[in-house]
Parts: structure tokens; sequence; C-alpha cells
């Protein structure tokens, strides 16, 4: 088991994979360092090796396959997990790693948010999509995660080891932040600095079509993880909608007798009974998650075994 794992998903990063690695490996020496190559078409492994990493491929296309990968492949005390570009900075690698290490911090999340990020990001776009991201989970979440999609994080074995990895791109890093908040993980927020990608490196990720994934993970994973209040809200609206339809019949109902709007109201009887079917699969849901959730923590408690079972027997 390696006390420290470096973890660097790479695709077409021949310009910047060599000195991601040297100076991770400056601050971090006894660190191993491990590069996934995910299908690179421009030598990123050779030079990764070259640098003194140790490669392995990944052939499924997308960062959340190359993740699915490493956290099975690979045994450690602590990962750190960043990207190929060189847009982290090494020098806050042991401020990410001392929390796990020495606090029990199961998910460090180096915050790019709070510091250079809206003056070094050049695209305004993925500016406006940060915090977007940002404010929807902990709306919706009720937390205060500072930066939602950053690629710099550092984890705990435990963490690594029971996190179920269902995404395949770049909504990977939404999962894991919602994951750890609803499992009641401890979270910390570590400010670093950022600086833009170097000059001919260019971005994987496309604003639209991945911000879209992106929006699309977070609705899915609020409906899994809290589906008492996903149902809540469906539920709340259809009631509102029968009441705006049924309220005007019901008046003309009671000045003169009768129901003229027949069709109207058995619209609203539909739309109402929509909402209570609504509510109660909430309810069941819940119940369903609340166990779930107690398997976790069996789980985790397995894990925990296993972890110091491998650190007895080193």
């Amino acid at each position: 088991m390696d006390k420290i794992a470096v973890l660097i998903p790479c695709y077409n990063e021949s310009k910047t994979i060599k000195k991601v690695v040297e100076d991770f490996r400056h601050e971090l020496p006894d660190a191993t360092i491990y590069v996934y190559d995910n299908n690179s078409t421009d030598g990123t492994d050779v030079i990764a090796k070259e640098a003194g990493a140790i490669v392995r491929y990944e052939y499924r296309q997308g960062k959340g396959q190359v993740i699915r990968s490493m956290f099975r492949d690979i045994e450690a005390e602590c990962y750190l997990m960043i990207d190929g570009d060189d847009t982290y900075p090494a020098e806050h690698a042991k401020d990410m790693i001392d929390g796990v290490i020495n606090r029990g911090v199961d998910m460090a999340i180096g915050d790019r948010l709070s510091s250079t990020y809206f003056t070094e990001n050049k695209r305004p776009f993925h500016n406006m999509g940060n915090k977007v991201v940002r404010g929807l989970i902990n709306f919706l979440f009720k937390n205060n995660v500072r930066d939602m999609m950053t690629g710099y994080r550092a984890f705990s074995y435990s963490f690594v080891k029971t996190f179920p990895v269902l995404s395949k791109g770049f909504e990977i890093e939404t999962e894991m932040t919602i994951h750890a908040l609803d499992k009641e993980m401890h979270l910390e927020n570590v400010i670093i600095s950022y600086r833009d990608r170097p000059e001919g490196s260019h971005s994987k990720l496309n604003t639209y079509s991945d911000g879209i994934k992106v929006m699309k993970t977070i609705v899915k994973l609020f409906e899994n993880y809290r589906p008492y209040a996903f149902f809540g809200y469906i539920s709340l609206i259809l009631f509102l909608i029968a009441g705006i339809m049924f309220i005007p019949v019901l008046i003309e109902y009671i000045e003169t007798g009768f129901v003229p709007r027949f069709p109207t109201l058995i619209i609203s009887g539909v739309t109402g009974l929509a909402a209570l079917q609504s509510y109660f699969s909430g309810l069941i849901l819940n119940v369903v998650k609340e166990n779930r959730k107690q398997q976790f923590e069996i789980t985790l408690n397995q894990c925990k075994e296993f972890y110091d079972l491998q650190k007895r027997e080193e």
C-alpha cells in the first residue's frame, strides 16, 4: 500500500504532463505518481514514463471511466487527484494531503473559485457555469462547498473504496461532491491558486454539452439522494396547478349551483391525484434511501477493518 498516491488522468496532455509529474515529484518525493492515459494520440504516455511516472491505460473514453479504474486498482493511505494540464500548482499538495492524513478528512476540495480562477480563466461561460453549479448544489444539499468542479482533490482510503462511480465524463467531480454530502463525510475546502492552461494546451471540456451533462447529473442525483424533497417539490407544483384550475370551478358552483366547465374539474382532479401519488412516492423512496444509507455505513465499517488489517500486515 502506498503512503500517498498521486493520480493524474490524462488525454492528450503532452505539452504539460512532464512539468506536472516533475512538480509533484519535487513537492512529494515519497509519493507514487500514477498517470492513466485515456487513448492519447500525442505521446503523453511516453513523456510521462520518461518523467518517472507509473503509466497505466484506460481504453474506455471519459474521465469518469479513468477514475473508476484508478480507484479500483490503487491501494493507498491518501490519494491526491490532479489534472494533467498544469493548471493546479503543486505547492498546495501538502495542504491538501494534511487534512486527510492528520485530521480524518475524507475529501479535501481544492477551492479555485475563492482565489484566482475568475481572473485566470478566459472562458466566461465556464466561470458562469461554475457559479451556477455551486449555487444549485449548495441550495439543494444545504452545504457550503466552495468549488464543485475542481479537479484538485485529496481522498481518504474509505472514500475511494466506497464511492460508486456512475458518471463517464467530466460530471464525475459533481458526483463525488454530492455523494460525500449525502453520506455526511468529512469535507474540507482548501483555497488554492489557479492558472490558465499554457499556450498550445486545449481544454477537453465542452462548455455546452458537458455543462448539460453536469446539470442532468445534479437532477438525477438529487432524485436519488433526496427523493422526499425531489418528489415533494413536484407534488407541491401539481397541487398548485390543481388548485388554480379547481378554485374558479368551485366559485361558479357556489354562485350558480352548476359546473359548466366539467373538463376543467376532471383535469384538476387528475392533477391532484398525481400530486398525491408523487408525494407518497417520495415517502416510499425515502425509506429505501435510509435503508441504503444504513447499508453504506456497514460497508464503511468493513472498509475500515480491511484498511486496518492491511496496515498491520505492513
